[in-house]
């Protein structure tokens, strides 16, 4: 029986994977949880798991969690209780645990799922930041401990699927995969216009709010390009995106004898989630199979780079390489944050996170201490962008 830490459980990859594992109770067992401040959902999980560890944001969220356990007569010695970033990293490393889930949002999940590797926990990696950020230093370290890092986000788990068809020297390109999001057939001159309710209605995944803001500016799709180079070591020249409407196929590997290989699957992240928890093998699965007569027409089209700049900016931060990745995130990661505060618009989004990296001096990303660093700067950059504080960008 496999023993896994889910970092992020009550998120929607999280949610997801505790519906994986419990269709396998004899192959999974859940000896870890960790999540933010969505008390409510915590406590059913724990209730139900009952997992040797919990982490909660903060101590207050913790003891809110505690205090709704109790009423319900859980044994609360059945669970030791943590909370913060500190918290998050125990539960990435506890002992139990043979692999770790990491699907915490954002630059947050860095860190724990640093700490798990350390630790030779195997990794199924749904945060991108983490390698956005971090990249080399993570598949160095993975490569040291002799751990796996399998790719949970669909685009990346059907390239790892893919490329079991051929040799590293074999591959001539991966095909990223793009839905187009809201605004794929908006109008640029609209986009102005466009609110935080038109943004956050994606037209084929239910993903947290900031995700889905990534995939309405494309910007999703740059840290996916970004995350892809580090996870599979293919330069920026040899990844490509296609906006595909249908989002059923989920990406590609082109070969140096002109095959295609394609990985097609229902939108369903249990897909993805089950054969990162159980590569090398695949086991059946209880969902329904894709109905290929049903499929109709599939659409592969060009991303517009003049309505949606932000992929460009990642292709950017990627080339110049050092802590560039790591001050992309960042800076989007307050943007997208200042979005979905209705602080700023839609297309103040690239605009900030442009004039972050141009105010940016890149330096080496080797040790966390330098990537948290860039980090720290990238963020005071941003929020100096936003509008009503100006934009006096920090020397770099």
């Amino acid at each position: 029986m496999k023993a896994i830490s889910i970092l992020g459980s009550t998120g929607s990859i999280g949610t997801n994977a505790l519906r994986v594992t419990s269709s396998f109770p004899k192959q999974f067992r859940v000896a870890g949880l960790s999540a933010g401040r969505n008390t409510a959902l915590l406590a059913d999980q724990i209730e139900k798991i009952r997992p040797e560890i919990a982490s909660s944001a903060d101590k207050e969220a913790s003891a809110e969690v505690q205090s709704l356990l109790r009423q319900r007569g859980y044994p609360m010695a059945r669970t030791r209780f943590v909370h913060g970033l500190e918290g998050h990293i125990e539960v990435a490393c506890h002992p139990e645990s043979d692999m770790v889930l990491s699907a915490i949002s954002g630059a947050a999940g860095l860190l724990p799922t640093y700490y798990a590797l350390e630790n030779g926990k195997g990794i199924a990696l749904a945060n991108k930041e983490t390698l956005v950020m971090a990249g080399e230093l993570i598949m160095e370290k993975a490569r040291r401990m002799r751990v796996p890092i399998l790719p949970v986000d669909s685009e990346h788990n059907a390239i790892h699927q893919c490329l079991r068809g051929g040799t590293e020297d074999e591959v001539r390109r991966l095909i990223l995969t793009a839905s187009g999001g809201p605004f794929r057939e908006t109008p640029r001159e609209r986009l102005a216009e466009v609110t935080l309710e038109d943004a956050l209605n994606h037209p084929t995944w239910r993903m947290g709010r900031k995700i889905t803001i990534d995939s309405a500016t494309l910007m999703n799709k740059g840290l996916e390009v970004i995350e892809a180079s580090r996870l599979f070591g293919v330069p920026a020249d040899r990844i490509s995106v296609v906006v595909h409407p249908q989002s059923v196929v989920h990406s590609m590997v082109e070969y140096i004898d002109g095959s295609v290989l394609a990985q097609l699957g229902p939108t369903d992240m249990r897909i993805a989630i089950q054969y990162a928890l159980t590569y090398p093998e695949r086991w059946q699965t209880p969902l329904p199979p894709l109905d290929i007569h049903k499929l109709g027409s599939l659409e592969f089209l060009e991303p517009d780079p003049e309505k949606f700049p932000c992929l460009a900016l990642a292709y950017r931060a990627l080339g110049t390489g050092g802590t560039a990745p790591a001050v992309l995130n960042a800076a989007n990661e307050v943007a997208v944050e200042a979005f979905l505060d209705r602080g700023i618009s839609f297309q103040e989004i690239p605009r900030i996170i442009e004039t972050v990296l141009d105010g940016h001096t890149p330096g080496k990303a080797t040790k966390l201490e330098e990537i948290l660093k860039a980090d720290r700067w990238a963020r005071e950059a941003a929020r100096a962008c936003i509008p009503d504080r100006g934009c006096t960008v920090p020397g770099a």
